[in-house]
């Protein structure tokens, strides 16, 4: 009993116990009650402190709880100090340790050392006699950057089924839609009139992208067939053939001719859009892979999946660099910053934002409660996230701030229930917001020309930073 109690409370045998035992039971290094000798950490050693204003300790383990002791009372200031004081210089420098922040943990703008609750106590590694309590101050939210307003301004009816993709071409005279009703219609975007359609999927048109560096549209859908179209005799002239299930998004190199599609079949495929060869399968993902988007710098491919991760790809090698495991629910959107090297994902918990290359996590943005269908961002930093539910929130980018909340009424005729956003895109001169959505319609938004600062101000409150990470 006494080797048990030198090795697990000897850490704690020199801490002091109140005037009131002194006074009853002498020095320390008499024997306890259970008739074994105490081992004192600082045998030799005058104790010069006390604690005062706190509970007696009990006199060692399974000794019953007198009167004095069952009662928890709050420690004083003073008693408080001089708990600080009375811990071992080893101690404080464990506690110090602890109270800093890891390296690489993410700074918000603006605010100061999060790692710190508010009234936290900060002690002094090098001599534990000098420690003293400090105050942190609560770390806050920077005041986001105004935007205005975005209003809705024309719908655009046509097609017969879910709108679901959607693609402004590089030129920004027209836009590509595709829809449930197995056709890709283009549109002209000054106008909004129809002016030519594509048949040729024999189900439900999931993605369509145009080719910044050919006249080549892209498309793909629930038939498993990846196509590309000559737009210059509207044809299809290749079929890329794989995907064993349905190919859910697709996205092209900026830089190479190489096409990447995702689809229900838990894969991820890279083709080379000349020779329809099939570069590399990436497989990793346990389920439906929802979403991909590819960039120049590395890592070059970015995959959300209904497994729940994302996962970061490199493109030579066709692997997984980074798998990402923080979202709870679905990813069905990524979006890439077009000038900072970050990107955002979207799922049911929430929106949150990373930094490339490791895909470090830098913050939530919650409050968007629905299933997040698509993200879209501009290079003034504002953040479109439209939903099933048929809610488009908008977010300051830089701080995660909600500015505005949108919810435009359904199509004359529509159910209320065929309330949906599936895709969203803003046009190449960043002037126009485009949804495509649940009711058949291409919805079009612009900003408010009309809106200032002072008819439309940020409500914003330097409000607490909660430390929530995942």
């Amino acid at each position: 009993m006494a080797i048990k109690l030198r090795n697990e409370y000897g850490p704690v045998l020199h801490m002091p116990t109140s005037k009131e035992n002194l006074k009853e039971k002498g020095p320390q290094n008499a024997s306890d009650s259970y008739g074994h000798k105490q081992y004192p950490a600082n045998q030799g050693q005058e104790v010069e402190y006390l604690v005062t204003g706190t509970h007696p300790y009990p006199p060692g383990p399974g000794v019953a709880l007198t009167a004095d002791t069952k009662i928890q009372r709050m420690p004083s200031e003073s008693a408080a100090q001089s708990l600080a004081v009375a811990l071992p210089t080893s101690q404080a420098r464990v506690d110090a340790n602890r109270s800093t922040p890891a390296g690489g943990e993410y700074r918000h703008p603006g605010a100061s050392d999060r790692s710190q609750p508010a009234g936290a106590v900060v002690m002094d590694s090098g001599n534990a006699k000098n420690s003293a309590l400090m105050a942190k101050k609560a770390p806050t939210m920077p005041k986001p950057q105004w935007h205005p307003p975005w209003k809705l301004y024309r719908v655009i009816s046509g097609h017969l089924g879910w709108v679901r993709c959607i693609a402004v071409e590089p030129g920004n005279q027209w836009f590509v839609t595709g829809s449930a009703d197995r056709t890709i219609k283009i549109w002209d975007l000054a106008s909004g009139k129809l002016k030519l359609s594509l048949t040729g999927h024999i189900s439900t048109v999931r993605g369509v992208i145009v080719s910044t560096r050919s006249p080549y549209l892209f498309s793909c859908g629930e038939d498993k067939q990846v196509k590309c179209w000559d737009l210059e005799y509207n044809k299809v002239i290749r079929h890329y053939h794989g995907h064993l299930s349905a190919v859910y998004g697709l996205d092209l190199h900026p830089t190479i001719d190489v096409l990447v599609t995702c689809s229900r079949d838990s894969t991820a495929r890279i083709w080379d859009v000349r020779t329809k060869a099939s570069v590399h399968t990436l497989s990793g993902h346990t389920n439906a892979v929802a979403t991909v988007r590819c960039q120049a710098a590395e890592p070059q491919i970015i995959t959300g999946s209904h497994d729940t991760t994302i996962r970061l790809w490199d493109l030579v090698a066709g692997k997984t660099r980074v798998t990402l495991t923080n979202h709870k629910k679905s990813v069905r959107a990524v979006v890439l910053h077009p000038r900072h090297y970050t990107f955002a994902s979207g799922s049911p918990d929430n929106i949150k934002q990373w930094k490339f290359p490791d895909g470090s996590f830098i913050q939530n943005l919650s409050g968007h409660n629905a299933i997040i269908n698509t993200l879209t961002v501009n290079s003034d930093g504002v953040l479109v996230s439209g939903a099933d539910n048929g809610t488009m929130h908008l977010w300051d980018w830089r701080t995660g701030y909600n500015f505005q909340r949108v919810h435009a009424a359904v199509q004359p005729g529509s159910l209320d229930s065929e309330s949906g956003i599936f895709a969203c895109a803003f046009d190449q001169s960043e002037s126009r917001l485009l949804t495509a959505e649940a009711d058949k319609t291409i919805k079009v938004y612009r900003e408010d020309d009309t809106a200032t600062e002072e008819t439309h101000p940020v409500s914003w409150k330097p409000e607490i930073i909660k430390r929530k990470r995942f």
